[in-house]
C-alpha cells in the first residue's frame, strides 16, 4: 500500500508549502481510496491495481472537466483541472507509447487467433489487464479496432 502512502506524504509536502491546486488533487485522491476502502463488501486493503485505476479515474475526470470548459471558451476553469490533473498524473507509471500499446495489441491479437470485430471483446479484455495503469482505455480500443477491422 505504498501508493496511499506515497500520497499521503504529497499531502504534508501541499500542506507545508501552502500549494492549494496539490493540495486540492491530493485530499480528492484521498477521499476516493477512502471510498474504496469502506464500501460494502470490500477488502480492507486496496491491491495496488485498484489504488491505480483509481488514480486513472480522477485523472480522466479532470481531463473531460478540462475539455468541457474549453469547449465553453472558459480556459480559467479548465487550467486548474488539467494543474489537478498532472498533480495526480504523477503518481500513475509512465505511459505508454502508441507504438509499444499497437506491438502488445498485435502480440494479443495474434495469440488469441482474432479474426475482425466479433472478437473486439477478448483483444479489448487481455490487453487492458496487461496494460493497466499504462495505457488509457480509449487508446487501446482505438488501435484494437483499427487492427481488427
Amino acid at each position: 500500500m505504498s501508493l496511499q502512502n506515497d500520497i499521503m506524504v504529497a499531502l504534508k509536502e501541499a500542506m507545508k508549502s501552502k500549494d492549494q491546486t496539490a493540495l486540492t488533487a491530493l485530499r480528492a485522491v484521498k477521499s476516493a481510496i477512502l471510498l474504496a476502502q469502506t464500501e460494502s463488501g470490500a477488502k480492507e486493503e486496496l491491491t495496488e491495481e485498484q489504488e491505480l485505476k483509481i488514480l486513472q479515474k480522477q485523472v480522466k475526470q479532470r481531463k473531460d472537466s478540462a475539455a468541457v470548459y474549453l469547449e465553453q471558451n472558459r480556459e480559467d476553469l479548465a487550467a486548474p483541472e488539467l494543474a489537478e490533473a498532472e498533480v495526480i498524473s504523477q503518481f500513475l507509471p509512465e505511459a505508454l507509447t502508441e507504438e509499444e500499446i499497437e506491438k502488445v495489441v498485435v502480440m494479443t491479437i495474434d495469440k488469441v487467433g482474432a479474426e475482425g470485430m466479433k472478437d473486439m471483446g477478448k483483444v479489448m479484455g487481455i490487453v487492458s489487464q496487461e496494460l493497466a495503469g499504462q495505457a488509457d482505455g480509449k487508446t487501446i480500443s482505438n488501435i484494437v479496432r483499427a487492427k481488427l477491422s
